[in-house]
């Protein structure tokens, strides 16, 4: 058995910050950092992904992009999403890719989520393979302008214990009860052999496979994905907050009229990933005139301390929303 604390009482505040900044390639997705050999590393993506490095979060705008190599991979185009680097260096990342071709004659897709190993810092990659796949079918008549179902726009989390991974993702497409936003599991130990590892969230239980199983969103849309005025939250960016003691998304809020207009940017949080309808009810930080330009999709933080990145954060952080930080995010108790 396990208790769930609620997390009541948590906010986030969103104050301007004149000493913004941009990150230093093209942002379309959650750019992931980590650190290596002293240096912080940030990945941007925008169907290829680039890697930056410098000594610190500051520093790192004056570095040089540089391509990261995929070997032999057959998933492109794809915007590495998510990363984790373990002891001995060996580099974990995570990838939505979008197919083409699913739709004949239109360009819709259907997004795909993959993993990712690299022995050199993420300058060259080797696909592990796709670990997250929708086994519903494909809606070619849908009023979304880009997707015809699938799984992307996510996020990927080790828990404190490290047991687990957690994937939280979005559900784009089958009954319009499992649209929105999800959650997947993968062991620790099977991070170097993932595919066919990974286990989708569904009634209470973690025992739904990740590549075609059913899933329960905690967030469902409130109009479904495939309606021309869509009303969901989406693309989720997950991290531990060392002052909370918990973890935190922020999500984008597509509302309510077609090519995915972003209504605001949100705030959840949630003490134990064990059980996904533990997150609280989101609360937005930022409205759509706060953002200042369009689209602003894809916010996240990037902690401003030792060793902190996009999955670990103090009380304060540098609040990026497509890879521009105009603001700084405090979260208080």
């Amino acid at each position: 058995m396990w208790l769930s604390i609620p997390a009541a009482g948590q906010h986030a505040r969103v104050v301007v910050d004149y000493t913004a900044n941009a990150m230093p390639s093209r942002v379309d997705s959650n750019s992931p950092a980590f650190w290596r050999d002293g240096k912080f590393n940030l990945i941007n993506s925008a169907g290829v992904p680039f890697i930056t490095s410098g000594t610190d979060q500051i520093l790192i705008y004056q570095g040089k992009p540089v391509e990261s190599e995929i070997e032999a991979s057959p998933h492109f185009p794809m915007w590495i999403e998510a990363a984790w680097q373990d002891e001995d260096g060996v580099l974990y990342a995570w990838y939505h890719h979008e197919p083409g071709g699913v739709c004949p004659g239109t360009a819709l897709t259907a997004p795909e989520i993959g993993a990712l190993v690299s022995t050199d810092g993420g300058a060259s990659f080797t696909d592990l393979g796709i670990v997250l796949s929708s086994g519903d079918q494909l809606n070619c008549s849908t009023r979304n302008v880009f997707f015809a179902g699938g799984h992307g726009d996510f996020s990927v989390i080790l828990d404190q214990e490290k047991r687990y991974f957690y994937f939280v993702f979005d559900n784009y497409g089958g009954a319009a009860s499992s649209q929105g936003v999800a959650m997947a599991r993968m062991a620790f130990r099977d991070r170097a052999k993932p595919v066919g590892a990974v286990w989708k969230h569904y009634r209470n239980f973690w025992r739904e496979p990740g590549l075609g199983g059913r899933l329960s969103p905690f967030l469902t849309a409130k109009t479904s994905w495939e309606q021309e005025h869509s009303d969901s939250f989406w693309g989720p960016s997950i991290h531990w907050n060392t002052y909370l003691k918990t973890y935190v998304a922020l999500l984008n809020h597509a509302c309510c009229s077609p090519t995915w207009p972003q209504e605001g940017i949100y705030v959840t949080f949630n003490r134990d990933l064990r059980n996904p309808d533990g997150w609280t009810s989101p609360q937005r930080i930022l409205s759509a005139d706060e953002i200042g330009f369009s689209p602003g999709f894809y916010p996240q933080v990037l902690g401003l301390g030792p060793e902190e990145t996009d999955t670990l954060s103090g009380r304060v952080a540098r609040l990026y929303v497509k890879g521009f930080a105009r603001w700084k995010i405090y979260f208080d108790p």
